[in-house]
């Protein structure tokens, strides 16, 4: 079976078909959220503290850590982000022990957080783009990390599945070129709106099968972007995240301090046999009639992991 491995300084996680599913938390990222932009360029990282613990809490096994702001001092991210993108990371990892995801779009900014993060980061990410192929496998390559292939290039998104796949074929080849194994690429399909797109759903079940059965990867996705635009958005990501786990896909890019999607993955968890004997379900029941009772979400999944729960990682054998 495919095994994605990502490790902190003392924790591993497994991306795997045979896995729990991984939660990868999304929300140390300035991108839509002008509050924590200004906070950053301020040199302010209290939003960035509170959201790592919060996340790590509620469930989350790995953290994305975005650093895209755009200083209204210096719009040049190229200048900026790689600088931030080490702070961002050296505060988080001085809170929390759990594998990073190092997500930007600068180049530079990739390699500070590849040096900067302990372990074996995830990093988010590289397209089909040539240009892009270019630059970030040999980064892949040089830190022997896995990656995040996102299924467009530089024709753009395309509406039809059977191109994205393409894409992400071409993306699995061109990383074999460089000695990088299909087991260290995950693949995100890109989830388009099912408010836009009637098919959005179907396109992505169908895709990540053909993903796990063809290319044998791994495979994630920005799981909110399914419900783009709609109202009530909690319900439709959890009606989707049970059925994309079911088709085959093995992580998401998310939030986990919501409730009702991370009641969904523990459910999906269970019923893919993927929870022993339905222990993690059993004690997910227990934060959730906490949660009733007056405790935050937070709150009650801390006290749930200090009681004995697993944190979402195991700790690594030291020789």
């Amino acid at each position: 079976m495919t095994r994605t491995v990502i490790e902190s300084k003392t924790k591993t996680v497994t991306i795997g078909f045979d896995e729990p599913f991984c939660v990868i938390g999304e929300r140390i990222n300035p991108t839509g959220r002008k509050k924590l932009a200004a906070e950053l360029e301020a040199g302010d990282f209290s939003t960035v503290e509170r959201d790592a613990l919060e996340q790590v809490a509620c469930g989350a096994m790995v953290l994305d850590i975005n650093a895209g702001v755009v200083y209204n001092s210096n719009p040049n991210p190229n200048e900026t982000e790689p600088p931030l993108m080490r702070k961002v990371i050296e505060m988080v990892q001085a809170l929390v022990d759990i594998p990073l995801c190092i997500d930007s779009s600068v180049p530079g900014a990739l390699e500070a957080g590849l040096e900067t993060a302990e372990g074996r980061p995830l990093l988010n990410s590289v397209t089909g783009e040539e240009d892009r192929l270019e630059l970030v496998l040999p980064l892949v390559k040089k830190y022997n990390v896995p990656v995040v292939a996102i299924s467009n290039d530089d024709t753009g998104i395309s509406e039809d599945p059977e191109v994205r796949f393409a894409v992400a074929k071409k993306i699995v080849e061109r990383a074999a070129d460089y000695g990088i194994p299909a087991h260290d690429i995950v693949v995100d399909p890109l989830v388009m709106p099912v408010g836009a797109m009637a098919t959005a759903g179907q396109q992505v079940f169908t895709l990540v099968r053909k993903l796990r059965d063809e290319l044998g990867v791994n495979t994630t996705c920005g799981a909110s972007n399914i419900s783009f635009g709609l109202p009530n958005r909690h319900g439709i990501n959890a009606a989707f995240l049970p059925m994309a786990i079911g088709a085959g896909m093995t992580s998401a890019i998310m939030n986990p301090v919501r409730p009702v999607e991370m009641e969904a993955i523990r459910a999906a968890n269970f019923l893919m046999n993927h929870d022993a004997n339905g222990t993690e379900w059993i004690k997910f029941a227990r934060v959730l009639d906490a949660v009733k009772e007056g405790a935050s979400f937070a709150e009650a999944s801390k006290a749930s992991a200090e009681a004995g729960s697993g944190r979402g990682g195991r700790r690594r054998r030291r020789a």
